[in-house]
C-alpha cells in the first residue's frame, strides 16, 4: 500500500488515554503555536473532566485499533438555535491526505443534521501554511462567508466557512 493510499479511519468518542496522541498531533502538524495548542488542549481538559457538559465534543479517528491518527472538537454555538461551531480539527502528520479529515468531518456533519441542525460555522486563518486547509473545507462543499482582512495578525485574516444543512 502506497503512503498515500486512503485508510479506513474510524471515529469513537475520546476517552482520556487520547490525551497524549491529541497533543502530539496539535505539536506536530506545525500550524499551531504555543497559544492555540494550549487552547485546544484545554478544550480537550474540559471535555475530559466533566462528561455532562455540552459545549464541547470531542472525537476520535483510529485506522487501527488505538492507533490515534486525527480528532475534532465541535459543539453547539452558544445563543443559537441549530448552529455549530468546528472548534478543532487535527490528523496526524503521517495520515494527512488520506481520509481521515474528511471522515471526521463527515461524522460531524451527521450528527449535526440528527440533532436538526441548520449550520456549521468554521474558522480559519489565511496564512500560506493553512493553504491546504482552506482547500479542504471548499472541497467539502463549504462556503467563504466572511474575510476579515488582518484578524489575527497584519498579514493573517480570519476566513469562516459555513455549510447549511436541509431541514
Amino acid at each position: 500500500m502506497s503512503s498515500t493510499e486512503p485508510h479506513q479511519a474510524f471515529i469513537r468518542p475520546m476517552v482520556a488515554d487520547d490525551r497524549p496522541a491529541i497533543a502530539q498531533i496539535v505539536t506536530g502538524v506545525g500550524n499551531f503555536n504555543d497559544a492555540e495548542i494550549e487552547c485546544a488542549l484545554e478544550l480537550v481538559d474540559i471535555y475530559l473532566q466533566d462528561r455532562r457538559q455540552r459545549d464541547y465534543q470531542v472525537i476520535i479517528a483510529e485506522t487501527e485499533p488505538r492507533v490515534v491518527c486525527g480528532y475534532a472538537c465541535w459543539g453547539p454555538t452558544p445563543l443559537t438555535r441549530g448552529t455549530y461551531d468546528l472548534y478543532w480539527i487535527a490528523t496526524s502528520p503521517a495520515e494527512q491526505g488520506k481520509g481521515v479529515g474528511r471522515t471526521l468531518m463527515s461524522y460531524i456533519e451527521g450528527k449535526i443534521r440528527e440533532m436538526q441542525g441548520r449550520l456549521l460555522v468554521v474558522e480559519t486563518s489565511s496564512k500560506d501554511s493553512y493553504r491546504a486547509t482552506v482547500g479542504f473545507y471548499r472541497r467539502l462543499g463549504y462556503d467563504e462567508a466572511v474575510y476579515i482582512r488582518d484578524f489575527y495578525d497584519r498579514g493573517d485574516d480570519k476566513l469562516i466557512f459555513i455549510k447549511r444543512f436541509q431541514q
